[in-house]
């Protein structure tokens, strides 16, 4: 399995630990303000940074992000998370958090069965 996969593998896991752990509850720091899937974890390049320094083309998440959404101002949001193309974008928080977290575990087992090859 190549570093790349190893690394995508490793946030990936780290993003449904945060998930299946609250992470996207309310903040403490902003309660009044909803949270963000991915952009608000450690996954994102720019956590906590608004200015945004990185470009999301950086982000190891864009192999997820259909072409046609690669130009949106949070690409992440629109990686598919089952067979009826649902997004983050398209769902209401509740589903999109249970969403978020079968996709990745889908995502965690595929590559795990890929490092066992």
């Amino acid at each position: 399995m190549s570093e790349e996969k190893r690394e995508l593998l490793e946030k990936l896991k780290f993003e449904l630990a945060f998930v299946e752990d609250g992470g996207y509850g309310r903040s403490v720091r902003t309660p009044q303000q909803p949270t963000s899937p991915f952009r608000d974890s450690l996954t994102c390049l720019n956590f906590g940074d608004s200015s945004r320094p990185h470009p999301c083309s950086e982000c190891i998440l864009m192999q997820y992000v259909p072409e046609s959404r690669k130009g949106e101002d949070v690409p992440c949001h629109h990686i598919p998370l089952d067979q009826d193309s649902r997004t983050i974008v398209t769902l209401d928080a509740a589903e999109a958090e249970e969403a978020l977290k079968r996709w990745l575990r889908h995502e965690i087992d595929r590559l795990e069965g890929e490092l066992a090859v």
